[in-house]
């Protein structure tokens, strides 16, 4: 049997009094986690949910995400991990394409999940101060339903880029799997590892690289429902974290905070992931916090975990590492064919991560995997050692008068100069070139865009440099805190 669940039931046997899930005073042992979660599981069962179907779980990163989460999962059913800041029409169309008709919400997302839940026609299961109350009405559920490897476990949606969010099916073995890579052979997790959970459970990293591979190790996973860089700070030195996980932006508002008097000498390791984690950060923040950082890399259809810095192997500082064990990567260029050592190609991913497929859309699928490997649509080089360095998204590729110009390798000058916080490389219309380069900046010290615009002049081939450049107060970020190009305004003076 290879339920997801067993995580939670075998951590528990093993470790039945230590804490499995903290949120600030409130600390749930793993004896007390299972037994929510079959009492979950024994509620699915009243509401007439069997094996197989679907359920949304709309919750912030609180001790109740990790009950319905494994008490889902206990019944055999499905989880629909959904942001809680979905409004109703949002709402309704993840209900709706998954086929589910029941959703646990928290009372913050209310009208939205009332209203979303009503327009799909689920059943709303609220979790407030009652919700304690419900569960303990149900005797709980014995034992865990048996499920095949190649099982759905979890719906997860990617962040619809390209159109409406597309439903990745991942596995019992997909997510268990890579769960247990990752807590063994990359983090090295132990019972006396207490784990950040600033990372929202709903999205894919922080769902398999937080949740699940902290309690399949009998660690203690302590959360945040919302990231805030004072607030981690203070949880790090509370409850002594040992390893901290986040996106580039958390890492870099750590690194910025005016007061880190707090004491962050419990963390052992940081993990990156999301997005490309610029090197100054990365140099700054271990010099800071005397913590090193693990780069990996991954996609919600691959559970997420494809590419990491491997423990006790040398890391390359801008390098996602090498594949993670049972994982294969090729470069390919758009005709499918393997590019030659040291030239830029698509990272094509096959092995035991790969999802079953997007749910209702075969023709998608087909296009994401057309020969066994799942297409990720990101650029990358391999150096001569066998690490592989991302270059940008394919989409994001800004083509100037005919040369390729990669968003990332501007940013990470842009991040060079003192002044710049944040930064974030668009291509603007050009009526003769295709587009221009432009650039829109946060900034944590007075500075002038010519003398910005200068400092990357400098350091880079004279096509590739950001001519139009402007300051916000900060840049478009998705639920993980990972700064969304697509989403940035242009403004009407760049275009001109």
């Amino acid at each position: 049997m290879t339920s997801l669940a067993l995580l939670l039931t075998e951590s528990t046997a093993q470790h039945p009094d230590r804490p499995a899930v903290r949120h600030d005073d409130r600390v749930l042992t793993y004896t007390e986690l299972d037994g929510s979660s079959a009492r979950a599981a024994a509620l699915l069962d009243a509401r007439g949910i069997t094996p197989g179907q679907a359920v949304g779980l709309m919750l912030p990163n609180v001790a109740e995400f990790a009950a319905v989460y494994y008490g889902i999962l206990r019944a055999g059913a499905v989880v629909v991990p959904m942001n809680p800041l979905l409004k109703s029409r949002e709402v309704a169309y993840y209900l709706s394409d998954s086929g589910a008709r029941l959703l646990f919400a928290t009372g913050m997302s209310d009208p939205h999940s009332a209203a979303g839940a009503a327009d799909a026609g689920a059943d709303l299961v609220v979790v407030d101060d009652g919700f304690a109350a419900l569960l303990g009405a149900h005797e709980p559920r014995s034992g865990v339903v048996a499920c095949a490897d190649d099982d759905l476990a979890v719906l997860l949606y990617t962040s619809g880029t390209t159109g409406q969010p597309k439903g990745a099916e991942l596995t019992h073995a997909n997510l268990r799997h890579n769960a247990t890579v990752t807590a063994t052979t990359l983090l090295e997790l132990t019972p006396d590892d207490v784990v950040m959970g600033c990372l929202p459970f709903f999205h894919a990293f922080g769902q398999s690289c937080g949740l699940n591979a902290a309690l399949c190790s009998g660690a203690c996973v302590t959360v945040i429902p919302r990231f805030a860089p004072a607030a981690a700070l203070d949880v790090i030195a509370r409850d002594r974290v040992t390893v901290f996980e986040g996106v580039p932006t958390m890492f870099s508002a750590l690194l910025g905070h005016p007061d880190r008097s707090a004491d962050t000498s419990s963390l052992r390791i940081g993990v990156s992931g999301g997005a490309a984690l610029p090197v100054e950060v990365l140099r700054g923040f271990e010099a800071a916090f005397a913590t090193p950082i693990l780069e990996g890399y991954g996609l919600s259809e691959t559970s997420p975990v494809a590419v990491f810095n491997h423990p006790h192997q040398p890391r390359k500082p801008g390098s996602i590492g090498t594949p993670v064990d049972g994982v294969q990567i090729r470069l390919l260029d758009d005709s499918g064919t393997d590019v030659e050592p040291g030239e830029i190609g698509e990272i094509a991913i096959r092995g035991h991560n790969v999802m079953r497929g997007y749910r209702n859309r075969p023709e998608a699928t087909r296009e994401a995997i057309p020969d066994g490997w799942f297409r990720s649509g990101d650029l990358a080089q391999q150096d001569e050692d066998g690490y592989y360095f991302i270059v940008d998204r394919k989409k994001d590729l800004i083509i100037r008068g005919g040369f390729n110009v990669y968003p990332r390798e501007i940013e990470e000058v842009l991040y060079e100069h003192p002044a710049v916080f944040e930064a974030a490389v668009v291509g603007i219309p050009h009526p003769e070139l295709g587009e221009e380069i432009g650039a829109a900046v946060a900034l944590n010290a007075e500075a002038d865009t010519d003398d910005i615009r200068e400092f990357v002049r400098s350091r880079v081939a004279a096509y590739k440099y950001p001519r139009r450049i402007w300051v916000v107060d900060s840049l478009p970020k998705g639920p993980t805190g990972k700064v969304l190009r697509r989403e940035v305004t242009i403004p009407a003076e760049a275009l001109s």
